[in-house]
């Protein structure tokens, strides 16, 4: 039995791990208490085996409802702020949905769909890999976490050319508002708002710089209250979060850039109903102001007077700055820019009149991990982010290796002591005009790295100081084509002075590099392992699946175990053992200048060294030298396990004539006493920065149609995946399908017009009650191809009413020490099984009443979890206690028993009270008749 009140549940269960995956958002009929719906859990198929339910739910969580009323409830003790990363549901490694937020955010609900229910084990909340349920918060503390963070033992050497030095223009700042825009799937029109800061006197048309914000709060009132509504209620005010990044754009418009900062409170506020979280209607929403940017630069005859104020934009160099979600829509809208996506998802259908020149992407998220592969991006890592908090950005990075040719480079930038907020003026506490908070949790202890005012820790001036520089360095790479700011972003260890004291590290693929050593399951390695980026299995994946140590390069997207991303792990410990890998293939990095290598040692380690060599396949070996590695500090709440760019020349291979046109093997030595490290990835390197040309490549984006499940026959449907563009190019494919422990996946060809991804899916109909079934596909690049929407699925809707429901007694009058017992019949079988009533136990209003220590103890702790002693009244056992019923799939009746015993003492009649709870179409509950059994003294 589960012990469960109608609205509080204290439930015993959660899903079973076999019904299925989670459905993507997507709006369907809610009961009318909760928000509209987000995520949902699949339900089963009819063959998946029934399991009873047992143990406990953790403290916090409840289930309320029945059927596919039924919901998981997961409650904070304090509201969860408003952010970019989703909060998702798990039971141990297996993603069940993504629940939707009550308006004071402290309750999250996630739709069951009527899926069955089984052992509760492994429930936890996760936001951007970080746990947010109480017992994640109260998780064992990481040993790191005992000492002062390490710090390092001297900067690095300053570069040459500092781009945060502000340049030689003044600068001129403004507004405008324009008529606002509808957007596929959104209610609500989403405003067209920028604010504008110019050069002053610059000649020529000049460079543009648009930014994006973030997920935040979308509204907030006089007494500081902030919602999520849109648009804004009566009595409150939009955020202004578009103008956090004022400090950015005048460093910008001072060095002769045009900069627009654009406001998506209007996505924000919507956001939670689209499959992708907003990426493609943030998209739409650039290239709406881009395409108004173009028109004006050929004619300024009516443009906002802030647009007049400017110079006339340069619509061939533009860079896309996003932060957060905003991260995400500007790849998308460079995504967008080069491969046209479907009309039907789209808000913007006119012609692209601008060129992308690169991206700068903080503290992103990616839920689709489908970075723009030919356009040049560097992604600011922030060590402290409390919102995105598994640094999942870094796949904006790694995400683009082999999958297209590899010019573009692609930079990731690791702040030390940053946090997610206070890149933006307008989320920074003293600086907003809104409330505002620090992201970073602080818990129950202070943390060595991230707690304010620790050494590694930056003040948001500094913070958004360094900000500002290395944004403006990409500006200078990626548009000016300054190849002296190079050095701050692709690991060569250089420092902008006007970062200040910040701790900036770089690492990069792409550019002059030349792929080398990418681990995968054909090499053959000896000495260490070639380990699984994502799986559940520790004895498979780099970091323990459950523990404290999160890289940012092993972040999670939407399957527990994804094949392709692999790194290979090292241990040691004693010095000299050698770890040798060799590819299924000779690789070659001749004409390179150094060999660079990406490697993770652990956080607040230092003097890792290991020696590099490399052997040819005519078996001539050279020792290229040694290498020092340092870890970043790093706590059990910072993605700090994060590979370090390292360089070794190649010169001593070229004067001991190894032939570097066939390396058979890269060896990697310890000479550290003992230690840990994990190869990312090795290129032949050499310094500059080609010019990118994109590749013409297909562009895959997977649709989700609804469909009636109908009331006899078979048909078949089709899930539409879209192959657009030309070319051809491989993908992997996911499909998960109800009832499947995991998805099935297979690597495939694509090309326009190809039916390699056709998804079929057979649809039986009947005129038995079900649930809604999603059978969902999503799908990543692996080389020459780009993927839009990656998840889409068809869901299958139920279209037979609920059966009716009858409740006859049994026994329900019986002497003590026998079962009451009620039948509850349906009206016609169903698919699933049928928890659409139940019975509130009701105080009995005359005479003696049925007590805790009148039925069987074990009954009692299985159904309500409460101990027979102190005698009180069943109605007082709990919060509005509430007996579930289920009629199994397929069978037309079941039995409510209540066990009493004898106990022996002389007593009065006593009575139980059962109020008859249904729910109706709308999943509402409806009080029935009330039914009472009767027991009788045996004595």
């Amino acid at each position: 039995m589960i012990r469960v009140s109608r609205t509080v549940t204290a439930a015993l269960a959660v899903l079973t791990l076999t019904v299925g995956w989670p459905e993507p958002a997507r709006a369907s009929p809610q009961p009318a208490h909760t928000q509209r719906s987000i995520d949902s859990i699949s339900s089963a198929a009819p063959s998946a085996p029934r399991q009873e339910p047992d143990g406990r739910l953790p403290a916090g969580w409840r289930i309320t409802g029945t059927g596919a009323g039924k919901q998981l409830v997961w409650t904070s003790p304090d509201p969860v702020p408003m952010g970019d990363a989703r909060v998702e549901f798990y039971a141990g490694d297996k993603l069940l949905g993504r629940p939707v937020a009550t308006r004071d955010r402290r309750a999250f609900r996630l739709r069951l769909d009527g899926a069955r229910i089984a052992p509760a084990t492994g429930l936890k909340v996760l936001a951007g890999g970080r746990r947010l349920d109480a017992s994640g918060a109260r998780r064992a503390p990481d040993a790191r976490r005992t000492t002062e963070a390490a710090q390092p033992a001297a900067p690095l050497p300053a570069n040459p050319v500092d781009p945060g030095v502000p340049g030689k223009y003044r600068t001129v700042s403004g507004e405008y508002a324009l008529k606002s825009v509808r957007m596929p799937g959104f209610a609500a029109p989403v405003e067209m708002r920028a604010a504008v800061v110019s050069p002053v006197g610059a000649p020529g048309r000049r460079p543009l710089a648009l930014f994006l914000h973030g997920r935040h709060y979308t509204c907030f009132d006089a007494e500081g209250e902030q919602g999520t509504s849109w648009p804004c209620e009566a009595g409150t005010q939009p955020v202004p979060s578009h103008r956090g990044y004022l400090r950015d754009q005048k460093l910008l418009a001072s060095q002769g850039y045009v900069t627009v900062s654009i406001s998506a409170n209007g996505i924000n506020g919507q956001d939670d109903i689209v499959d992708d979280g907003g990426a493609q209607a943030r998209s739409s929403l650039v290239r709406l102001h881009l395409a108004h940017w173009a028109d004006w630069a050929q004619e300024r005859t009516g443009a906002p007077a802030a647009v007049r104020a400017a110079p006339p934009a340069d619509m061939s160099k533009v860079l896309l700055i996003g932060h957060s979600r905003g991260g995400e829509g500007v790849n998308r809208a460079a995504l967008d820019s080069l491969y046209r996506p479907p009309a039907d998802q789209d808000g913007y259908r006119g012609p692209v009149r601008w060129r992308i020149r690169g991206t700068v992407l903080i503290g992103p998220t990616i839920f689709g991990q489908n970075p723009v592969p030919d356009v040049p991006s560097m992604t600011i890592l922030p060590g402290c982010d409390g919102d995105v908090s598994d640094l999942q950005g870094q796949i904006y990075v790694d995400g683009t290796r082999g999958v297209s040719r590899g010019a573009a480079l692609h930079s990731a930038v690791y702040m030390v002591g940053a946090n997610h907020n206070f890149f933006n003026s307008e989320w920074t506490p003293g600086q907003a005009k809104a409330p505002a908070e620090d992201d970073f949790w602080a818990g129950d202890t202070p943390d060595p790295v991230c707690t304010p005012g620790k050494k590694a820790r930056l003040t948001a001036a500094r913070q958004q100081a360094a900000g500002a520089t290395y944004i403006a360095a990409a500006a200078r790479l990626f548009v000016a084509g300054d190849d002296r700011v190079r050095p701050l972003l692709d690991g060569s260890d250089r420092r902008a002075p006007s970062a200040g004291p910040a701790r900036v590290l770089s690492h990069a693929v792409g550019g002059k590099r030349t792929p080398a050593f990418l681990p995968d399951t054909s090499m053959a390695v000896s000495g260490g392992r070639v380990c699984a980026q994502v799986d559940p299995d520790p004895g498979r994946a780099c970091l323990p699946p459950e523990g404290t140590a999160v890289s940012p390069h092993f972040a999670m997207w939407d399957t527990a175990r994804e094949p392709g991303r692999y790194a290979v792990a090292m241990r040691w410990s004693k010095p000299g053992t050698p770890v040798r890998i060799s590819p299924a293939r000779p690789v070659s990095v001749a004409g390179s200048e150094s060999l660079a290598l990406r490697v993770i040692v652990p956080p607040n380690t230092d003097g890792t060294r290991l020696d590099v060599a490399l052997t040819d396949t005519r078996g001539r070996r050279v020792t290229l030298g040694g290498t020092r590695i340092d870890g970043l500090p790093g706590s059990d709440r910072t993605a700090s396990h994060w590979g370090r760019e390292i360089r070794v020349p190649l010169s001593a291979a070229v004067r001991n004539k190894v032939d570097l046109k066939h390396v058979k093997t890269l060896e990697l030595t310890p000479r550290s006493r003992s230690g840990q490290a994990w190869l990312v990835d090795a290129w032949g390197w050499r310094p500059g920065t080609p010019a990118v040309r994109a590749a013409s490549l297909p562009r895959v984006d997977i649709g989700h149609p609804t469909v009636e499940e109908g009331d006899s026959g078979v048909r078949s449907y089709r899930i539409p995946v879209r192959v657009s563009g030309h070319s051809s190019g491989r993908v992997r494919l996911f499909v998960a399908e109800p009832g499947q422990d995991g998805p099935d996946y297979r690597t495939v060809t694509v090309r326009p017009g190809s039916h390699a991804l056709d998804v079929p899916v057979e649809v039986r109909g009947n005129t038995r009650f079900g649930y809604d079934i999603t059978h969902s596909v999503f799908v990543k690049a692996v080389r020459g191809a780009v993927v839009g929407s990656h998840l889409g699925g068809l869901t299958v809707k139920n279209d037979d009413p609920m059966p009716e429901v009858e409740v006859k007694p049994v026994a329900d009058q019986v002497t003590e020490g026998q079962s009451l017992r009620w039948r509850i019949s349906l009206s016609e079988t169903a698919d699933v099984d049928m928890g659409s009533v139940g019975f509130d136990i009701v105080p009995v209003g005359q005479g003696a009443e049925l007590s805790t220590l009148d039925v069987d103890g074990s009954w009692l702790r299985d159904t309500f979890g409460e101990s027979p002693s102190p005698a009180r009244p069943l109605s007082k056992v709990a919060e509005m206690p509430y007996l579930p019923v289920s009629v199994p799939a397929g069978e037309l009746s079941t039995e409510l028993t209540v066990p009493t015993v004898a106990d022996g003492l002389k007593e009065p009649e006593e009575s139980l009270r059962l109020r008859m709870i249904t729910y109706d179409d709308s999943w509402e509950p409806q009080e029935g008749p009330v039914f009472t059994g009767t027991v009788r003294d045996a004595s």
